[in-house]
């Protein structure tokens, strides 16, 4: 067998069986190949493997963050698994486009990833967060992002969240019925309001086609009715004639 560096200085000498390359070579054995240590059983390589799992889990200290279960923001509770983008989309007045912008002001303001979970944030980090997307023109928020441009009484924008947008926009809906606009006509009417098609949607309550299907069959039904009684009291007359009759033969 031609095993290369076996003997002498040239590169490609040869050797012979019972020869062996010197342990510098880092090779061992009659032939020059490393001796195969004894192969491991499959129950022995599990058990090593488990007692290296074992030993690395009780070196390793524990880095996980507490999560809390449910978290609560702006009246809405939220679980603490959810991550910091959808639960802020969970929040009403919140959008996606503004959910997304405020992910990142609150990712550079905490120093945190945007991928964190809602429950890992503290108490006083979910205050803060409460704080921005209240306020987020004051946090750089373009004013065309905002939900309430320029109100009529202040003629401030702002943004509203929560149970105050839904009383804001019922307050809105009853100022414009109070000053009796076209708007607050179709609101007070329960119709569309920004100008829709309704020939075909938007039927509220009982329609026309319905209504009148319903009363044609009340009338046939009363017709049918008085068709049964007037045929009942006649079958009644007859009986009643023929007795007459009778006594007045006898007679």
């Amino acid at each position: 067998m031609l095993v290369m560096g076996c003997r002498g200085d040239g590169i490609r000498s040869t050797c012979t069986p019972g020869n062996s390359i010197p342990e510098a070579y880092g090779l061992h054995g009659p032939y020059g190949f490393k001796s195969h240590p004894r192969r491991l059983s499959k129950s022995d390589g599990m058990a090593k493997k488990t007692e290296k799992v074992v030993e690395s889990k009780s070196e390793a200290p524990s880095t996980k963050k507490e999560i809390k279960g449910i978290v609560r923001i702006a009246g809405r509770d939220i679980k603490g698994e959810t991550k910091l983008r959808m639960a802020l989309i969970r929040v009403k007045g919140i959008g996606v486009t503004l959910s997304s912008a405020l992910t990142k002001i609150i990712s550079n303001k905490f120093n945190i990833s945007k991928n964190t979970m809602i429950g890992e944030l503290s108490d006083e980090q979910v205050d803060m967060l409460m704080e921005v997307i209240s306020n987020p023109n004051k946090y750089g928020i373009p004013e065309r992002m905002l939900n309430r441009q320029k109100d009529p009484e202040t003629n401030q924008s702002s943004h509203i969240i929560g149970t105050d947008l839904t009383f804001r926009t019922k307050q809105d809906i009853t100022n414009i019925k109070d000053l009796n606009t076209w708007k607050g006509y179709r609101h007070a009417y329960g119709q569309k309001v920004r100008g829709q098609r309704t020939r075909t949607t938007g039927r509220t309550g009982m329609t026309v086609g319905v209504l009148r299907k319903t009363m044609l069959a009340k009338v046939a039904a009363a017709k049918a009715a008085e068709a049964g009684t007037a045929t009942a009291e006649k079958a009644a007359e007859k009986p009643a004639a023929k007795v007459e009759e009778k006594v007045e033969k006898k007679e």
